[in-house]
């Protein structure tokens, strides 16, 4: 079948999310709406009746258009209502237009391309099945997570579901925004519209950690489709590292979701540390790959990764 360009204007948002939502390999960053705000007027590639689909979250710089990943949102790429193979993924990739000089774009786990020719880096993800009982997945626990776990219930670190949207960005802000340079008010905005529409229509929730003081010192916002739960934002107050809440408000995340046909999704990490934090609650280990196409002209060719 034929990969058609669409121009946002022309998409039928509907017959797309029909498609993320049945699609094997289907995730919440694909779906039209969260588009719509993490990569406002993006395009795509459709094949069929939507049987196949690729978001191209575009851009433009110096009236140079490009394709790159929006924030919030760790992998895209193809999406389809039946098994794909590496050669449907490249035929995609192939299809992107000319007119998109530059792109550097994530792929999903299932879009795995070999000797494609194209530049590819690999990138580490973290997730774990949560249907066994939670006594099981415990066992999987390293023995540094349950040491943390006890020390934050010994700290008297208590859970709240329902933590507000206001609640979770002032904490970013306070704790971590300083520390991202790249974090621009662009992203506060998108986020509290993504967190808007997720807690307004179950999508997502926060749920926060509190000292026994009642200060909040650790916050996770968590995002649902698909039978997948992921850890979108999180972030911890000074305290709330020294009294390790992040590890007690995974462990009720666990406990709570245990016994589903669900995956909890960690975003992953290519930072050592991230990872082992991850990794001491039995996540497994999965790649999804980057590429990038460099077709700008010969002069522009030399710019850095992250000019556009």
């Amino acid at each position: 079948m034929k990969i058609v360009y669409l121009k946002h204007k022309l998409i039928d948002k509907r017959k797309w999310d029909l498609c993320i939502k049945n699609s094997f390999n289907g995730i919440i960053y694909a779906y039209s709406w969260y588009l719509d705000i993490v990569s406002e007027n993006w395009d795509a590639l459709v094949e069929g009746d939507y049987e196949t689909v690729m978001p191209l979250t575009k851009n433009q710089k110096y009236k140079i258009q490009y394709l790159r990943q929006p924030s919030f949102a760790q992998q895209l790429g193809v999406f389809s209502t039946s098994r794909l193979d590496k050669n449907k993924v490249e035929t995609f990739l192939k299809a992107i237009p000319k007119e998109f000089k530059y792109v550097e774009i994530n792929l999903n786990i299932y879009n795995r391309l070999e000797n494609s020719g194209l530049k590819t880096k690999n990138n580490t993800n973290y997730e774990l099945d949560l249907i066994k009982p939670y006594e099981k997945l415990q066992k999987s626990f390293s023995t540094n997570t349950k040491r943390n776990i006890a020390k934050a219930h010994k700290s008297n670190i208590s859970i709240v579901e329902g933590v507000t949207s206001n609640d979770l960005i002032t904490l970013f802000k306070n704790n971590v925004g300083d520390t991202r340079n790249n974090f621009s008010s662009g992203h506060y905005d998108t986020l509290r519209r993504l967190i808007s529409f997720c807690t307004r229509f179950r999508f997502g929730e926060i749920i926060g950690a509190y000292t026994a003081e009642n200060n909040l010192c650790a916050a996770t916002l968590f995002v649902y489709s698909n039978q997948k739960g992921i850890y979108l934002v999180s972030v911890s107050t000074p305290e709330g590292i020294e009294k390790r809440a992040m590890f007690c408000l995974i462990d009720h995340y666990i406990q709570k979701n245990s016994e589903r046909n669900m995956t909890l999704d960690f975003e992953g990490s290519n930072i050592e540390s991230i990872a082992r934090f991850f990794k001491g609650f039995g996540a497994t280990a999965c790649e999804y790959q980057s590429i990038s196409i460099n077709r700008l002209p010969w002069p522009l060719r030399w710019m850095k990764k992250g000019s556009y």
